[in-house]
Parts: structure tokens; sequence; C-alpha cells
């Protein structure tokens, strides 16, 4: 990967790619029932899996895929019924896979099934040696394959489903490579054959979905196909998405039906709309809540908001965070909030920064308005009242409450409470100096320029 971080911390669609093979094995298995064996960087693979009721096992050198069997073997809760083992960097795998494995290894009542599939071109990969009853009799690596086994297209896939009892008794059978020294999990299958035992071949017909990530390249691949997979699922499910070869949208978002997502937008983590909303283009969306009939005009950036039904925001606009824009509220171009809630109905149409604010419903923010909610070493909020009008260009600096149908004139600096009902005024007084244009014209000319040879 060129990377100094772990293969499997790497993310595609939204999610690390751990996250998405953990997230298919929950399909079949409860999460106790789930051992993720880890090594390079065993921590951050830990801490990002916690609080799923997962078990983890530690291999702690990386000795081949038959040594991390071995390493989870005291960790797995059973050693009877069925054990499948699957690899971490196989983002692509679909549930329905999984379920389909179960019920072919059922149904063949063999002892080990392996999912293989048939690829254009199969160098670097192990060749799947079947029989004529769809047997896997051995899976040979390329390096030490003959020229009649590298021309099978039939590969394995790393995905396998075992009787648990025999796997383990059988998995110390397993001998060191002579030219790696490590220990392959796929000599199991001769071992398996040599003892009688069947295992049995579940050809799957995409092996796109079925592929390892082991370049930038490929996880690249691999984040367009589940976007592509996403969009279409939304599609289906009644949302118009425009363009949708421009469009990045995570797994796990959520969108209403009717609802429409114009070119080049992108809604991330845990982002949910609700219905008939419209997103326009450019803006970006990161784990926000939109009830249905919001309007996100182009190029806004909502991150870790919350915005209720018939708002309209944008464009250019920015919510940064932790903010809470209520329903019928309008915000426009270049306004930013920040850990700011505003009331029903409240207006703020351009210009303002609006941090660490309370905002009562149905008030007026005039264009530029500010409230200055940094001292230099703390955050202070700035709470205004229902119904109050804020003039444009003011400055509200904070600790500051701006009672309920106040009035803010336009250009004020206001540092102290505005009682409710009243008008704050907060600048200096005007003076005209009459005929002052005309007195300057006439005034004698002075320069600092050199005179001329100097």
């Amino acid at each position: 990967m060129k990377s100094r971080k772990a293969k499997v911390l790497h993310e595609a669609g939204g999610l690390a790619l751990v996250e998405h093979v953990v997230r298919a094995a929950l399909t079949v298995a409860a999460p106790g029932h789930i051992v993720v064996v880890t090594g390079h960087q065993a921590d951050q693979v830990e801490d990002l899996l916690q609080g799923r009721g997962l078990r983890f096992a530690r291999q702690t050198e990386q000795n081949g895929t038959g040594h991390a069997l071995e390493a989870c073997r005291d960790a797995v809760p059973e050693h009877e019924g069925l054990l499948i083992v699957l690899y971490g960097d196989c983002p692509l795998l679909r549930a329905s896979t999984l379920a389909s494995l179960v019920r072919q290894h059922n149904l063949a009542r063999a002892t080990a099934t392996v999912i293989t599939t048939e690829v254009p071109n199969p160098t670097g990969y192990g060749r799947c040696i079947l029989d004529e009853d769809n047997c896997v009799r051995a899976i040979v690596e390329e390096k030490v394959a003959t020229a009649e086994q590298k021309a099978v297209r039939v590969i394995n896939s790393g995905i396998y489903c075992f009787d648990a009892a025999t796997l383990w008794q059988k998995l110390g059978e397993i001998v060191p490579n002579p030219v790696s020294g490590e220990y392959y999990l796929t000599d199991i299958v001769e071992i398996l054959n040599a003892s009688g035992h069947k295992v049995h071949s579940l050809l799957h017909g995409d092996y796109g979905e079925l592929l390892g990530i082991n370049t930038k390249v490929e996880l690249s691949e691999a984040d367009g196909i589940l976007r592509r997979r996403k969009n279409t699922d939304l599609m289906l499910a009644g949302a118009v998405i425009r363009r949708p070869e421009t469009v990045s949208i995570d797994v796990d978002v959520t969108v209403g039906i009717d609802t429409i997502i114009d070119p080049f937008c992108q809604l991330t983590g845990s982002t949910t709309i609700g219905e008939n909303c419209h997103i326009g283009a450019g803006a970006i969306l990161s784990d926000t809540r939109i009830d249905d009939d919001v309007e996100i005009a182009p190029y806004t950036i909502i991150g870790r908001s919350v915005v209720e039904t018939g708002a309209s925001i944008g464009p250019f606009a920015r919510l940064r965070m932790d903010n809470h824009v209520g329903a019928g509220s309008h915000i426009g171009n270049f306004v930013e909030l920040k850990k700011t809630r505003f009331g029903k109905g409240v207006k703020a149409g351009h210009l303002a920064y609006l941090g660490d604010s309370e905002i009562g419903a149905g008030t007026n923010i005039g264009a530029g308005t500010i409230t200055c909610n940094y001292d230099g070493s703390k955050k202070h909020r700035t709470v205004i009242g229902e119904g109050a009008f804020i003039g444009s260009n003011s400055t509200l600096v904070a600790p500051l409450e701006v009672g309920g149908t106040a009035y803010i004139a336009a250009g004020s600096v206001i540092t102290e409470t505005v009682p409710e009902g009243a008008l704050g005024i907060g600048r200096g007084r005007q003076s005209n100096k009459e005929g002052w244009v005309e007195k300057r014209k006439s005034a004698p000319a002075t320069s600092s320029r050199p005179a001329d040879g100097q």
C-alpha cells in the first residue's frame, strides 16, 4: 500500500476496509462469535472496532494465513458447528454471498467449502484444481504451478466455510512452506482430501466482489464500486441523483424519496436526508440530519448539524459543527454558523458569522452581523430572544443577551444587554463638514517628492 497505516484501516465508501468485512460477517454470526485476528497496528484496528461486541486475537508474528487462524483458536467461543474464514481487505463482499456459502456448504455436506471464481487473467493467484464432482483437490500457488495448472483460470478467493471440529483437529498438520517459512491455510485442502474429507467449490460469478485490496489503485477502484452500488440502491429506493457518476455518497447515508441530489455533491458519514429535499450542486454534507422539504443551495458545506423541515440554506453557506436550524429558517450566501441554534423561521440572508449563539424564533439577522465569541482564551455565548431585529453590520460582543423583539441599530457595536423591546445603538455620532471637498481642492499642494535633479 506504500503507507504508514495498516492496510485494513484504509477507507473505501466511507468505512475502513475491515469494517465492511465485519458488517458482512454480522449477517451470518452474532458479534460474540466473530473473532478479528490483528497483527500490524493491532491497537488501532481494535480501537476502531471496539464497542461492537467482537472478540480479538493477536497474531504477534505474521507467519501466514494458517498461523493467523491458529492464533485465534483460544478466542473462538465454540469449536463445533461451522467456521467461516474471511479476509480484512475484501470490502466488496456481499452479505448474500456469505448466505449462499453457508447454504451450499450444508447442501453439499462438505467438510470445507471454498469460494472460487474465474478471472480473465489469473496471474498471481492460487489456482483451484477441481475434480469431475466440482470438488477442490488442491490449491496451487503460481510460483510452483506447472504450465498446465497455470492455464487454469479458476482461482481461490481465500474465503472458506469449514466444519469447525474437523478444522481444529487438522489445522496443526499444516507445515511451514519451504520457501517462505509461513503456514498457508491453502494447504488444508490437501490435508482434508488426504483424510477422505470433501472440499466443495462454490463458483462465484462476480470475481470483482472477491478481490482483496493490495494497492491504492485497487483501493480507489473498490471505493468507486461501493459508491456506484450506493447510488444505485438510493435511486431504486426513490431518490433522484443527477449525473450519479459525479456524486460521492458514503455507505451509511440515507436519502428519502423524491429528494434530488445535483451533480458533484458529497454526502458523508452518518448523514440522513428526508423526503422531497433538493441538495444543490457541489454541496458537502457530513454527519448531518436534513429533515423533509429542505433546500440546500449549491456549494453549501454542513458538518454535524441538524436542519429542520422547510429550511433553506445557501448558496455558499457554511455550517461548521453542532448547529441546529429550526423549521422554515433561511440561511443565505456567505453565512457561517458554529455551535449555533436557530429557532423557527430565523433569517440570516447574507454575509454573517454566528458562533456559539442561540437565536430565537422569527429573528432577522442583518447582513454583516458578527458574534464576537472569542476573547483570546475562552468562547462566550450570545443569546437573542424571539422576534428580534439585528441591523446590518452589527457586532455583538459576547457574552451578550439581546431581548425578544429588541432592535439593534445598523452598524452598532453592542457590548451590554439589550432589554426586551428596546433599541440598542452603539455607534459614533455622524457629523458633516460642509464645503470640505472644495476647501481640499483649493488648498496649496504639498509634496514630499525630491526636486528634479536631486
